[in-house]
């Protein structure tokens, strides 16, 4: 910049070189006199061409391009020594706690006198073999009900496909991830089973942001739940595209839907999985101690599900039977059983709430005014709930694994409300592991040194140095994009963040509804009862992500 400025000095010196001389002036009295004026005395001026000043400038910035260029190349070579192994200042960062309660929001638990909880995938934690299950009686209905080709029954379920928070475009048919501002991930957006390029997604959708328009043609496929609706509604897409037959994929959506919606309600999933518990459901001593921990700090708790109450009851059953008396029943850790609630409706609805009588499997007429012990309740709504109990909003915490089906309704009438997403404890061991932050510094160095050196490209964008050091860049860049998304998951990468280190539209959603969130609810059991919980002073948008900055590999 300096030889920059020595070219420009003498262009304006020369301009202002002229000299003149000061005008003297007389009046005579009355307005006679004269006016006296000395000579003006000047040199003639050099003054280069508009032409020949733009071209000196030129070459001044193509010679400081050049500079910067070859000292981008410099810091980029020598990071390339540092690449060969794992700086120790990395190794001795701090790692996040994958069992650690994460805030969105300020939460002073020992003003929550209220604890609520969802049950599947909140209280009840299920293995992997349940999305299997779902997943083929699901195709099985498609089949047998809807009609789908019989080569349909031959789908298996891949886990290493579908992870939480996708979109689906019930106007195109693409299966995609969408980053916190709502642009499509490069990556991550598929037609059946084939990701498509950059070109495609621009040639489909004109650009990667999508607008509100477009939007309303998205499906958020949110809970634990969707994993195996999105990967089947992915393969019936790929079966008609392999089989050359023309589809609305507005209907593929929609029949899909109605037979996850079917399996569900018509109870094919809950027999199916009390008929095998131990392949289906995973037992937790740890949850026992957290409920008996807050009934005896005199907290109250109450049930709130979607599912019936036989599915429950066999649920809690056999996870909490190793660690429960014979005499012993889960009910009485519960101040409020509320069964077949039908959220998200139950929040805004006016539905009365019903008893249930468990021997005769029937519903009561009568009005319910009162919750009872060890009685089980039907429907209702949020409106009757508070008027009944008369629990204050701020003082009731609600646990749930949907977003929108469990946490968006409180937090809307005024309880705290806390996530809990399983994955993010292996999400969280992923970030914490040596290999990820060092691939994450490496990409944080390539994004700076892209940065400088596309702030040269104006006047050196057509030089071979900058041809060749941009190629080196982005090919490194991509390289280690491609390390990081495949630590998570090979289609999509991380539920939380994208391939370059962004937080995801899911993450969007759970810094939107959740107050606080945590993989499972016994990680309460690792703080006090009474503890605080703050937003960190230096949080970015998620605070359980950890930015592993490019200057280790400076030290």
């Amino acid at each position: 910049m300096a030889t920059l400025r020595r070219l420009i000095i003498p262009f304006r010196s020369s301009l202002l070189r002229t000299s003149y001389s000061h005008y003297g002036c007389k009046e005579g009295f009355l307005g006679g006199g004269y006016r006296q004026c000395s000579s003006i005395v000047s040199s003639e001026p050099k003054v280069l061409k508009f032409e020949d000043q733009e071209k000196l400038l030129a070459n001044a910035k193509d010679s400081l391009s050049e500079e910067e260029i070859s000292k981008i190349r410099e810091e980029y070579n020598a990071a390339k020594e540092k690449f060969l192994k794992i700086p120790d200042a990395l190794k001795q960062m701090s790692k996040m706690n994958p069992k650690g309660i994460y805030v969105n929001k300020n939460v002073r638990l020992d003003s929550i006198q209220v604890y609520g909880f969802d049950y599947d995938y909140t209280l009840a934690h299920y293995s992997s073999n349940l999305q299997c299950l779902i997943y083929d009686l699901a195709k099985q209905h498609l089949v047998n009900e809807f009609k789908y080709p019989d080569t349909c029954l031959e789908f298996k379920y891949d886990p290493s496909f579908p992870i939480r928070g996708l979109y689906y475009d019930k106007s195109k048919g693409c299966l995609m991830k969408l980053d916190f501002f709502g642009s499509i991930e490069l990556d991550g957006c598929y037609y059946g089973r084939r990701k498509l390029s950059r070109e495609e997604i621009d040639e489909m959708y004109g650009t990667r942001h999508i607008g509100r328009d477009q939007a309303r043609e998205l499906v958020c496929l949110m809970d634990f739940f969707c994993f195996s609706e999105a990967c089947l509604i992915a393969d019936i897409v790929q079966h008609f595209v392999d089989a050359k037959l023309e589809f609305d994929a507005r209907y593929v959506y929609e029949d899909v839907n109605r037979a996850i919606q079917y399996v569900h309600n018509s109870g094919l999933v809950h027999r199916g999985i009390l008929a095998d518990p131990p392949r289906y459901l995973v037992k937790n001593d740890q949850l026992l101690r957290f409920l008996r921990m807050l009934k005896d700090k005199g907290k109250k708790l109450f049930l709130l599900t979607n599912s019936p109450f036989y599915f429950v009851d066999g649920g809690m059953r056999f996870m909490l039977q190793d660690s429960l008396g014979q005499q012993d029943s889960w009910k009485e850790l519960f101040d409020v059983v509320i069964a077949k609630a039908n959220k998200p409706e139950f929040y805004k609805s006016d539905h009365p709430f019903r008893c249930y009588d468990v021997e005769k499997d029937t519903l009561a007429f009568t009005k319910v005014d009162a919750f009872l012990p060890g009685k089980i309740y039907y429907h209702g709504c949020l409106k009757a709930f508070l008027q009944i109990t008369k629990w204050k909003g701020p003082e009731v915490i609600y646990f749930g694994d949907h977003l929108f089906s469990d946490l968006r309704g409180p937090s809307k009438a005024g309880w705290r409300t806390a996530a809990i997403i399983h994955e993010l404890k292996s999400e969280i061991m992923i970030q914490n592991d040596n290999s990820y932050r060092f691939e994450q510094a490496k990409f944080h160095i390539m994004q700076e040194l892209l940065g400088r050196l596309h702030a040269t490209a104006t006047s050196s964008m057509t030089s071979e140095a900058y041809k060749s050091l941009l190629r080196e860049l982005n090919d490194e860049r991509q390289k280690t994009r491609y390390k990081m998304k495949g630590m998570f998951n090979k289609s999509f990468g991380a539920t939380f963040l994208t391939d370059t280190g962004q937080e995801s539209a899911f993450a969007y959603h759970i810094h939107q509804y959740a107050d606080i969130y945590t993989s499972e609810p016994e990680n309460f059991l690792y703080y006090p009862p009474e503890a605080w919980f703050h937003v960190p002073y230096d949080i970015k948008i998620m605070p359980h992500h950890l930015k592993v900055s490019s200057n280790l590999f400076r030290t």
